[in-house]
């Protein structure tokens, strides 16, 4: 846990350092979200209906762009390949950075998203779904998309490679959790969705680090 931790509060206070990317995210979230109200006009019924995939889709694309930055630094540095070298567990301090990634774009994301929610006619409690669903899939989508930034790391084109490496694997968290929105709208229970996002996080969490960490070792040699 040493490790961990030491390696997480490494990676914060470098996102704290480089705070102006991780802005860039958050005003891509923010502007996103706020444009399809313009175009498709204010009548609520649509906005209700469009809001939660609205904002499900700027969240995930927001996630996406701050991908590549996650192994990047440590790469051309030679940082990365010195903690592949070192005798702790690669597991756990991969799992560190990732973890620091979701608390600086995932977790800001989560705490927006009621504010937006507003702007589509959503009120009460389907406000606590869209940001509950949010907190349980955006761990889910820095994870799978940390794996698509090991395996690409060091390509020339990584970016383009890594949204089309990761979108697909994105689709049922996006489903799931604008679902959750509209089954609840509907007056049906969440249940079900939130079942199957946290499965899915469990899931990611024990199989992310160790794909991540084999795929670090191939982009290093």
């Amino acid at each position: 846990m040493n490790v961990f931790l030491a390696v997480l509060r490494r990676d914060l206070l470098l996102a704290w350092r480089a705070r102006a990317d991780l802005l860039v995210a958050l005003s891509f979230f923010l502007i996103v979200a706020s444009l399809f109200p313009f175009g498709v006009g204010a009548d609520p019924t649509q906005l209700r209906a469009i809001g939660p995939g609205v904002v499900w889709v700027a969240a995930l694309l927001a996630v996406l762009l701050a991908l590549p930055r996650l192994f990047d630094k440590d790469f051309d540095s030679g940082v990365l390949e010195q903690l592949l070298l070192s005798p702790e567990p690669a597991v756990l301090w991969v799992a560190a950075k990732i973890t620091a990634h979701w608390l600086a774009t995932g977790l800001p994301l989560v705490i927006l998203s009621p504010l937006l929610g507003t702007m589509y006619r959503l009120e009460g409690v389907e406000l606590g779904v869209l940001a509950g669903g949010l907190l349980l899939g955006t761990p889910i989508l820095s994870l799978v998309g940390a794996i698509g930034a090991a395996l690409t790391l060091g390509l020339r084109g990584a970016g383009s490679l890594l949204a089309l490496l990761v979108l697909p694997l994105f689709v049922p968290v996006l489903v799931f959790g604008a679902g959750a929105v509209d089954a609840w709208g509907a007056g049906m229970g969440v249940s079900a969705q939130f079942s199957l996002l946290g499965g899915g996080l469990l899931g990611a969490l024990a199989l992310s680090p160790l794909a991540c960490a084999a795929a670090l070792r191939l982009a290093v040699e």
